[in-house]
């Protein structure tokens, strides 16, 4: 696969809800990288559009200090309702990603609705807390009808491994085994998957107002950071990282200056 096929994020930022994933059609040729000339410093001279991953002042990821988190609204309430979906595990060339050909569920915070479209993972995580990433994280991408996006990231520390992961070890093996020509991704499908083991077990969950985490680095993104860790195997991130070339195997933009913008702390009502 070669490097200089890589393209802008496959992410659902403006994506036609039923198709769940679609490029962002006026940059989607655009190489960026994480090391080198192309590396996250140099995003904003690779185009115009770009200019947000150096100017905006509310970007991603960021480290989150508990000590200067703001409690959340006691009333507060969220909700993640997930189902069985069919699915795509797709090699993006700058991650790893499971794209749904529908919707695989909805995320209600506050009593807006954004729907799960897809998910892909970053090694090691691009959100640190109290200063230290953890070892991968899983970004959950939601739309709203009004097409707003809120992403819930779970943060992973080697130790077990994760089930959803160990579901599908087999497909990311043959994912690794394609080979990709100029401008092309890997598609392997899933079939039918359901998304059980993406529930989370913790009410606690910080919340603040970011961007996405590489180009065009747009803003207004809700950042939903679940505060329970969990298990994944060093396997498991090699399966992660296999695909991809050598500029994008540690595929973590760093953490964004704050610019004194609130994280809300929750201990939040919700149904899970």
């Amino acid at each position: 696969m070669a490097t200089n096929r890589l393209s802008l994020l496959v992410i659902a930022i403006s994506a036609v809800i039923v198709t769940a994933y679609a490029t962002i059609d006026a940059d989607e040729n655009i190489e960026f990288s994480y090391l080198g000339e192309k590396g996250p410093d140099k995003w904003a001279n690779l185009a115009p559009t770009f200019k947000a991953c150096r100017d905006g002042k509310a970007q991603s990821p960021i480290n989150i200090v508990q000590g200067k988190t703001t409690p959340g609204n006691t009333n507060t309430t969220f909700d993640k309702s997930y189902s069985s979906a069919n699915a795509t595990l797709v090699n993006n060339g700058f991650n790893v990603a499971v794209h749904f050909e529908e919707i695989a569920g909805v995320m209600t915070v506050d009593g807006k609705n954004y729907s799960f479209l897809q998910m892909h993972w970053h090694t090691p995580s691009e959100h640190q807390m109290e200063g230290k990433s953890s070892d991968a994280e899983l970004q959950l991408v939601h739309k709203a009808q009004d097409g707003s996006i809120a992403i819930g990231v779970i943060l992973y520390n080697v130790g077990n491994g994760d089930t959803f992961l160990a579901r599908i070890q087999g497909k990311l093996k043959e994912l690794d085994g394609e080979k990709c020509g100029i401008d092309e991704h890997s598609h392997i499908s899933l079939g039918k998957i359901g998304t059980k083991q993406l529930r989370t077990s913790t009410r606690k969950f910080y919340r603040y107002n970011g961007s996405i985490t590489a180009p065009p680095c747009t803003e207004n993104v809700t950042w939903i950071i679940f505060g329970k860790t969990r298990g994944i195997s060093k396997q498991q991130i090699e399966l992660l990282k296999a695909p991809m070339e050598p500029a994008f195997k540690n595929n973590s933009r760093p953490v964004q200056p704050d610019n004194g913008r609130v994280v809300e702390l929750n201990n939040a009502l919700k149904k899970d």
